[in-house]
């Protein structure tokens, strides 16, 4: 798996013009960090990752099972403290279809882990920065 972006930001404080092929979606910071609060923050763009990806592979995974799940709500919540050095990343998952049996939920919930963004996070990870 691999992802490329861009990322430009002008003269508008903070609006971030992301692009990836021919998708584009733009982030910006709150108020209270001088943004205007016009799109999505950075970290709610990490935790947006998380929450669809795990969407999506509920949703293979229930449609290759035959499983009626319903609608599939996912909630993140990512705390980061500067007194903690470890982000901590909180995961809810929630069916509209409530009658899933014990077992299907116990299934669910390990396919819930395994969606490639939590993997992703769940390792270890390298970053490297250059100047061009």
């Amino acid at each position: 798996m691999r992802a490329e972006v861009k990322a430009v930001l002008g003269n508008e404080k903070y609006y971030t013009e992301v692009v990836a092929g021919r998708n584009t979606l733009y982030v910006d910071e709150p108020v209270a960090k001088g943004g205007a609060d016009k799109a999505f923050n950075p970290l709610e763009v990490l935790a947006s990752s998380l929450a669809s990806c795990t969407a999506v592979t509920l949703r293979m995974y229930a449609e290759n099972k035959g499983w009626d799940v319903g609608e599939i709500k996912v909630e993140v919540i990512v705390d980061k403290t500067d007194t903690h050095p470890a982000s901590v990343f909180y995961k809810e998952v929630s069916f509209g279809n409530t009658s899933l049996s014990e077992e299907q939920k116990t299934r669910l919930l390990k396919v819930a882990e395994a969606c490639p963004i939590h993997k992703i996070l769940a390792n270890p990870i390298e970053l490297y920065t250059k100047i061009v």
